[in-house]
């Protein structure tokens, strides 16, 4: 059913006004630390403040055990913890009184890595932690050409299947990223996709989450990657809220600058349409609830 779902998400795309629509913390964004940027991060907090932020959260990403792709080299997506935190903490200083600077990590979920990830956090207890599943079978679906003739039925199986064995394995996040980043890497991208064609594993990742107080993201970059929605689809939020589930934050997945706050008008009529009244932002580790404009 993913065409009727299209047609609801563009509604919604309607329903959001202003650049920001009241939704003024970026809780997903990415620097030079990851990667995957070369974006400074204070180019990062200059762009937040230019779009209007009162907040955002640096969540680079910790990818640990990430296998080895000639375009990355090695020891890919990791770095300097405690240098990180440094300069966050140096950056929330200078920033004080303009905007909040929070200090987040993307973790990379691998059911093996649960207890590595928890001990970090009891050293560098960051604001906000957000887990993703980048893998599917050891390999990243973004290099698509390395699932061979895997079809994309078969590979998003594969992924949503991998992210009901992490979201049971750790508690070592405070919302699940981008549910079906997968999508994204597809031959035919959602041609072959919908809720309902998942429904069965989906509500069993989303009622793990619902039942471990954590939340889910809306990631605004699946439109950046060529989709019509944002990650996840609004059947997939709606689901979630009903539910129970009531933590959601808004994040652009921003690697640049000029991706900051990307389509954060949009994605508050999206939340507004599956039925949420309030976005979340993380403090401390704590969801603070801000009512959508």
């Amino acid at each position: 059913m993913p065409g009727g779902g299209f047609v609801m998400e563009k509604m919604f795309f309607r329903k959001g006004a202003g650049a920001h629509a009241g939704i003024r913390c970026d809780a997903h964004v990415h620097t030079a630390f990851s990667t995957d940027s070369d974006a400074s991060v204070k180019d990062m907090l200059e762009a937040a403040l230019k779009k209007g932020m009162d907040a955002v959260c640096i969540t680079d990403h910790l990818d640990l055990d990430f296998p080895y792709y000639e375009d990355l080299g090695d020891g890919a997506f990791t770095f300097d913890v405690e240098e990180y935190v440094r300069t966050l903490d140096g950056l929330r200083k200078e920033y004080a009184g303009r905007l909040a600077v929070r200090t987040g990590i993307e973790f990379g979920l691998q059911p093996h890595l649960a207890e590595t990830y928890r001990g970090l956090l009891k050293e560098h207890p960051f604001d906000f932690v957000i887990g993703s599943v980048h893998l599917v079978k050891g390999r990243d679906p973004y290099y698509r050409e390395a699932f061979g003739k895997t079809g994309d039925k078969e590979l998003y199986r594969a992924a949503f299947e991998e992210t009901l064995e992490n979201v049971k394995a750790t508690d070592a996040f405070d919302v699940l990223g981008h549910v079906d980043y997968v999508v994204r890497y597809g031959k035919g991208q959602a041609r072959e996709y919908s809720y309902l064609e998942y429904a069965d594993i989906l509500d069993e990742i989303l009622r793990t989450v619902v039942g471990k107080g954590k939340g889910i993201e809306i990631n605004t970059a699946g439109i950046r990657y060529g989709l019509q929605f944002f990650n996840p689809h609004p059947d997939i939020l709606r689901r979630f809220r009903e539910l129970g589930g009531e933590i959601v934050t808004v994040g652009s997945d921003a690697h640049k600058p000029e991706d900051v706050a990307g389509e954060f008008g949009r994605a508050a009529g999206v939340l507004s349409g599956c039925g949420f009244r309030y976005y979340a932002e993380f403090e401390a580790g704590k969801p603070i609830f801000k009512k959508l404009g």
